[in-house]
């Protein structure tokens, strides 16, 4: 079927992410190359899982797709827009807006409660937090299981529930893709399966697509779609038979 109509291209035929030979160069004098012209495409509502030994690439790629990192050549495109051809100022409404990033280190602040770290994101984007966006993050802290905990101080929560703020405050702005690198790396592991029922559920009920980089085999496992990465490559990409891509 053809996807265009009268010159307008489909919302189905645009992919949400795409990266087209992407590499990334460390050093001057001496270069290290982690990134080797990586060809990638990331569609609307995906569960993805990326995964490969230490020192593949994976955090370096993830970062470089959420703007964090600058490629030394390649193109970012974002439903169509060129990210790597956006100023700094740009990227950074554009990241506010679009993304949310979850790490293995939670990186809350201390000093402030649960939801108060949940707003953080509002009021980078809009300077303040009126009512609806209080109201949003009372959503938000209620789906990851933190109601009643909104109003404690983040050093009075555990790891797993500190983690599950974070969850919380990646959503906040409403972004398309979450990116999370390692998210259940600190983890036990029933708050690992905890998480992962809040990422499947963020996937399914808020259409959220979801790129998450990890060592945990079974959490891969549990994936839509998984990519093996080897020595900066993409060494498979696996939408059926994953256990194929988990072994290495």
């Amino acid at each position: 079927m053809d996807d265009k109509k009268d010159g307008i291209i489909s919302e189905k035929a645009i992919p949400l992410l795409e990266t087209r030979q992407i590499t990334k160069v460390y050093g001057e004098k001496i270069k290290t190359q982690v990134l080797h012209g990586v060809d990638l495409i990331i569609e609307k509502k995906e569960f993805v899982s990326i995964i490969g030994p230490s020192g593949c690439g994976k955090t370096t790629l993830l970062n470089i797709l959420g703007t964090l990192d600058n490629a030394t050549s390649g193109e970012i495109i974002f439903e169509g827009k060129n990210l790597t051809a956006m100023k700094p100022d740009e990227l950074a409404a554009f990241r506010n807006q679009n993304l949310g990033f979850i790490f293995q280190f939670h990186h809350l602040l201390p000093e402030f409660t649960a939801i108060e770290n949940v707003l953080i994101p509002t009021w980078i984007k809009d300077k303040r937090s009126g009512m609806k966006h209080k109201e949003h993050a009372e959503y938000l802290l209620e789906t990851v299981g933190l109601k009643e905990y909104m109003n404690k101080k983040s050093t009075d929560l555990s790891g797993g529930q500190q983690q599950r703020v974070a969850i919380a405050r990646a959503l906040i702005n409403s972004p398309q893709i979450i990116l999370a690198d390692e998210p259940t790396g600190n983890l036990d592991t029933e708050s690992t399966a905890q998480a992962y029922e809040l990422f499947r559920k963020i996937n399914h009920e808020l259409h959220t697509t979801m790129l998450i980089v990890t060592h945990d085999s079974e959490l891969a496992r549990k994936s839509d779609r998984i990519i093996k990465m080897k020595d900066g490559l993409i060494e498979k990409d696996c939408r059926t038979g994953v256990d194929e891509c988990i072994e290495y």
